[in-house]
């Protein structure tokens, strides 16, 4: 009771304490970072350094005893102190300032430093507190921090708000068997019992959302690719995998850092450059100071890795890696910008992967990478300009997606071309110089490319960069009485029926008989007229965005759909075929149609990335856009192709990438049996090389495909998988999927408690396996709960989180009965949020434009 009485006192002289110190400024105090908190913060605070220990206790579920040692210089004292803690009032257990105790106050998320309490200048505030969980990914026998965007605050006191970089001296005290990996370098080390204390120099300066730590049971290897020594911790236990990988992710690490170093003129910027492999890891990568952390599968590849697997992580790398300068050594000023370190990390990786690999066509990678993703949110109800506003840093997650990972590089590379290479690299340097160190916004870095260029930066930006949506062209083409061209016109509007207008460079092709005619477009308003085509003799066919380098929905000649199998070049296969898949969900080509020739393209295709992209819109197109009569009607005819073209000669990752493709539709009882026989190796296909991740995806494949002998094949595959880690995994999906509706309902129900939710990659798969389109009849009845939980998913999950949980539920569906769902929970919902409201409209835009397709082709 003394307990109680006393905690109660505690609190009311906290409230007490709160209430007076709000009389005393002007600032209003909210849940988050306000924009008006950030502001005021940075006029006030200056000289940041936070002192950090964390004791790590050996089981998951224990207390993590913390202390924070902050150092800061004030310039006012108008208003309190507000540093940001969102977590229970009971994690704090001391406060002490410039050597005095004081009284705990919390308010909204937010220690309150009273004034009284401070002096003008250098101020000490220590906390005693026990860490935060929510962002510390704690698992049975290791642990990482994941900070970003503004989740320093849940695990200690901060000024959690990208402006305000400091400093940071680290300790962790850790089971002795564990090993840790931080921003600095270890100074001291010190045996404790059955624990270890790591001492870590001082890190170098960086935001809030760059702090990190990794501890637990990892092995590490140490190598000097270059001038520079790295480390990595990983957990990964196959040997060839090991082997395969190890030197390869080293060397790409130094080959990204030298073409970086030269590109912008600026060496390094910090004190070491080592990583993490994590197996559960949330994103492909996350750039923390000095210890970026990765996604173990993508990191390590075997032999039976394809060129575009090995591309991949190259590029994933190459993304990291610079972030060290974009993004980590210039920040941006508020998340309103994070797009802008996300596409110069993307940007940067394309160029990087240039030497690295010559013989890829780069323009191609650079298409397949960008333009599918950039399209599907930009042409669905949900979408928005690449900059967009932020009224509070609790809202940056939702800010992450398409438009910023890819729609942005496709506009950098438009901007690139339009001011000229050299121009283009000159600012950036002035750039990276000017900002070191520091923040920068849109707005300063337009001012210097402005100067390099005649281009009107300010209004080539404000529709590319601060309107949403894309053009649709048209063309009129006239031929005179000797079939020759007589007018050959141009015309581009805005999709959302705006009077936006995209200034853009690309190329058309005319194609004869013995030639392809290749002609630039500088398209700068709404219509351009090609006068240099008028007298040229009638082409067979007119190709449109030939170079890949345009953006938006082009003219489909649709009586020749098939012409793009007898082009030569890979990109213009590449965007045409893109080209018609975009002109199918416009209304402009049949389903059925599109469907054919991708088809085609699938028997002849000989370049691993344009068949990825026919893999992919077939896909799509045969379960969302097909009618269920036209689904029965290909399905068999598919599969016998795909598995056809398996049996020829081909090299090893055009036949990975049409078994992709085969495993995900052979559920015909033929296909079954083959797919099957496959897993058994009973069947094995010349050329085609499968490991131990393959065969687990074909097991679960046959258990969603009803094989009759499903729990056999899923048991086996469970006492098979050698790597813990990947057996965990598997074993949690199990579950989703369970031939029993009552078992797959369980898992669903499951996902309620957000602990049951903690491997955001595992559940996203499982939810996968729930919603598969040959299972929505039994497991449409959770499109609600999945709607109702959004909510939630946003506010206790990662950035990317909550967009994969809609894609994998409702994002799976193309039926009536789903968009009236969608329908009826939107109308239900008018306070819903707006940004979750635009999550819900990109995962769902498949699903609201089959509902007209289907309906013009029944």
């Amino acid at each position: 009771m003394k307990i109680f009485y006393s905690f109660l006192l505690c609190f009311t002289i906290a409230a007490i304490g709160c209430s007076q110190t709000k009389q005393k400024g002007t600032l209003i105090l909210d849940n988050g970072v306000s924009e008006q908190l950030a502001r005021f913060r940075k006029q006030q605070i200056s000289e940041v350094s936070y002192g950090l220990s964390f004791e790590i206790p050996n089981q998951k579920e224990q207390d993590i005893n913390s202390n924070l040692v902050l150092n800061l210089t004030l310039s006012t004292l108008k208003e309190p102190l507000y540093l940001d803690f969102k977590e229970k009032a009971q994690n704090l257990k001391t406060i002490e300032i410039n050597g005095k105790s004081s009284v705990i106050l919390q308010e909204k998320g937010h220690v309150v430093i009273p004034t009284e309490n401070l002096i003008l200048g250098k101020n000490t505030v220590v906390i005693s507190f026990i860490a935060g969980n929510l962002s510390l990914n704690r698992n049975d026998d290791f642990l990482y921090t994941l900070l970003v965007p503004d989740r320093a605050s849940t695990l200690f006191p901060c000024f959690d708000q990208p402006d305000l970089k400091a400093t940071y001296k680290l300790s962790l005290t850790v089971p002795k068997e564990w090993s840790v990996l931080a921003g600095g370098f270890v100074k001291d080390k010190q045996e404790q019992g059955d624990f270890v204390k790591y001492t870590f120099g001082e890190s170098d300066k960086m935001s809030t959302y760059l702090f990190s730590f990794v501890a637990g049971k990892f092995k590490s290897v140490t190598q000097k690719p270059g001038n520079r020594q790295m480390t990595m911790l990983y957990r990964e236990n196959n040997p060839e995998k090991l082997q395969t990988s190890t030197d390869t992710i080293f060397k790409l690490h130094q080959q990204s850092l030298d073409f970086l170093e030269k590109y912008t003129n600026c060496k390094f910027p910090f004190q070491k450059l080592d990583y993490a492999s994590i197996p559960v890891f949330q994103y492909g990568g996350m750039e923390h100071v000095g210890a970026i952390q990765y996604k173990e599968s993508t990191l390590f590849l075997d032999n039976t890795a394809t060129d575009s697997e090995k591309l991949d992580r190259a590029k994933l790398i190459a993304h990291e890696t610079s972030h060290m300068w974009f993004g980590d050594l210039v920040t941006m000023k508020w998340f309103n910008d994070v797009w802008m370190k996300e596409v110069f990390a993307n940007f940067m990786a394309d160029k990087i992967m240039n030497p690295i690999f010559p013989k890829v066509n780069h323009n191609l990678q650079f298409f397949t990478a960008h333009y599918a993703s950039a399209y599907a949110e930009d042409r669905s109800l949900g979408t928005h300009p690449i900059r967009q506003n932020l009224a509070n840093l609790k809202d940056a997650g939702s800010l992450y997606g398409s438009i910023i990972y890819n729609k942005a590089p496709i506009m950098m590379r438009q901007l690139e071309a339009s001011m000229g290479k050299v121009a283009f690299q000159k600012g950036i340097e002035k750039y990276i110089k000017k900002y070191a160190n520091d923040n920068a916004d849109w707005n300063n870095l337009v001012e210097i490319l402005d100067a390099e260029t005649p281009l009107d930066m300010q209004k080539w930006s404000t529709v590319w960069v601060n309107k949403s949506g894309r053009p649709l062209l048209k063309d009129k083409i006239e031929y005179d009485a000797q079939n020759r061209i007589s007018k050959f016109e141009i015309l581009q509007e805005a999709e959302d029926k705006s009077a936006n207008v995209w200034p853009q460079i690309f190329e058309i092709g005319l194609v004869y008989a013995d030639k392809v005619q290749v002609v630039s477009v500088n398209l700068k308003g709404k219509s351009l007229l090609l006068k240099e085509l008028t007298g040229l003799p009638k082409p067979i066919s007119v190709v449109y965005n030939y170079n890949g380098f345009g953006y938006g929905v082009f003219p489909l000649d649709g009586k020749n759909l098939e012409a793009v199998l007898t082009l030569k070049d890979e990109v213009a296969r590449a965007s045409t075929y893109s080209n018609m898949y975009e002109n199918t969900l416009t209304g402009n080509a049949l389903p059925v149609k599109a469907f054919d020739c991708f088809v085609k393209g699938i028997q002849s295709e000989q370049n691993e990335l344009v068949l990825k992209i026919i893999a992919n819109q077939t896909s799509s197109v045969f379960w969302k856009f097909l009618t269920e009569k036209q689904q029965n009607a290909k399905q068999k005819q598919l599969e016998d192709i795909v598995y056809e073209r398996l049996q020829a000669n081909l090299p090893g990752n055009i036949k990975k990438t049409l078994f992709n493709l085969f495993s995900s539709i052979a559920y015909s009882d033929s296909g079954k049996e083959k797919l099957y026989k496959i897993w058994t190796k009973e069947t094995v296909v010349s050329g085609l090389k499968l490991n131990e991740d393959d065969y687990t995806n074909i097991a679960m494949n046959l258990a969603i495909f009803k094989h009759e002998k499903a729990v056999e094949i899923l048991e086996k595959t469970r006492t098979t998988i050698s790597n813990p880690d990947k057996q965990k995994r598997f074993e949690f999906l199990l579950p989703s999927l369970s031939e029993e509706e009552s078992v797959r309902n369980v898992f669903v129900e499951s996902l309620k408690d957000d602990k049951n939710r903690e491997k955001e990659s595992w559940v996203s798969v499982g939810l996968a396996n729930i919603h598969h389109p040959l299972r929505q009849e039994s497991a449409q009845k959770y499109i609600r709960f999945s709607l109702d939980l959004t909510d939630e998913i946003q506010r206790t999950g990662d950035i990317f989180f909550p967009k994969d949980w809609l894609n994998n539920t409702i994002g799976k569906y193309s039926s009536k009965y789903a968009f009236d769902e969608v329908q009826r929970f939107l109308k239900e919902n008018p306070e819903f949020s707006p940004i979750l409201k635009r999550k819900v409209l990109q995962a769902t835009d498949g699903l609201y434009r089959a509902q007209k397709i289907k309906k013009e082709t029944e």
